[in-house]
């Protein structure tokens, strides 16, 4: 006899079970947990304090410049690239907006709790959480090693789980939530020599969905972006004739720019998504349907 599948004896969550799952702790209720949003600035991310992980590349600064310019005061993380991480949150100032810049690294719960004491001190309570970082490590499956392999999915899977766990009692505590991940068409239809990058993006799409069926009943909504190819200094330097073999296998024909994935967040944190969850808003030109 076959052994039943995880699914069959996973017990299904009721909403009181997911109530009671993330229920906020007092201490996300306290003075700089605002429970209603800040109404004082305009645009569509008006009033949002929004924490952008990986702020200091190339996507999650264009994600944090953009959700500034829209109204939101914006937390800048960064690992490595601090200068980088400087410059944008500087950028967030000049509009006027709220910013600090924090690190840590994603795949110790540890340094990820640590950085949310520091937000707490100098920033405040958030109520919006993008997770915009990744890494690969690009070979053959039967060339990867072990360490390849698991520094891809710590990175990319649980550093994604570290975030999204330490922040979720503040975001739901905020009646008004909202954690967007930024995932990947190779997620969706995979990619030769990108079996680990693949499989932390498929398991992002995973996390998505069924978080977003436990929070919704809580008023905060779980997307995710999945955008293909992107115009970056890193893409525009592979050699012209793979980059042309790229570009004919996308409909329109081009790249998807840095600018037009940020803006596929800002729809997503504004009030125009607030019945919006569980999708995953699909940026590839057509490569992918």
């Amino acid at each position: 006899m076959t052994a039943p599948s995880p699914e069959t004896e996973t017990r299904h969550l009721s909403a009181e079970d997911s109530l009671a799952t993330v229920e906020p702790s007092s201490d996300a209720r306290e003075e700089g947990a605002p429970l209603a949003r800040n109404s004082s600035s305009s645009g569509r991310a008006a009033g949002r304090r929004v924490l952008v992980i990986g702020g200091s590349g190339e996507i999650g600064s264009a994600v944090a410049r953009i959700l500034a310019k829209e109204g939101a005061d914006v937390a800048v993380h960064y690992f490595q690239h601090r200068a980088e991480a400087e410059e944008v949150g500087a950028d967030v100032r000049r509009l006027g907006r709220k910013t600090v810049v924090v690190r840590a690294g994603l795949a110790s719960a540890k340094s990820v709790v640590d950085m949310r004491d520091q937000l707490h001190g100098s920033f405040g309570y958030i109520d919006t959480l993008v997770n915009c970082v990744g890494i690969n490590r690009d070979c053959v499956f039967s060339k990867m090693n072990d360490d390849e392999w698991e520094e891809v999915i710590r990175v990319n899977l649980i550093g994604t789980y570290n975030c999204t766990k330490t922040f979720v009692e503040e975001i739901v505590a905020s009646g008004h939530g909202r954690i967007i991940n930024i995932s990947s068409l190779v997620g969706q239809m995979g990619k030769v020599g990108q079996v680990s990058y693949s499989a932390s993006r498929s398991g992002m799409i995973g996390f998505t969905k069924s978080l977003a069926r436990e929070l919704a009943c809580l008023g905060t909504t779980v997307n995710m972006v999945a955008p293909g190819y992107i115009e970056t200094p890193a893409v525009n330097r592979i050699p012209e004739e793979i980059r042309q073999a790229a570009l004919s296998q996308i409909p329109m024909n081009r790249f998807v720019t840095p600018r037009e994935v940020a803006m596929g967040v800002v729809y997503l944190v504004s009030d125009a998504a607030d019945y919006v969850t569980g999708s995953a808003l699909n940026m590839n030109g057509g490569m992918y349907l």
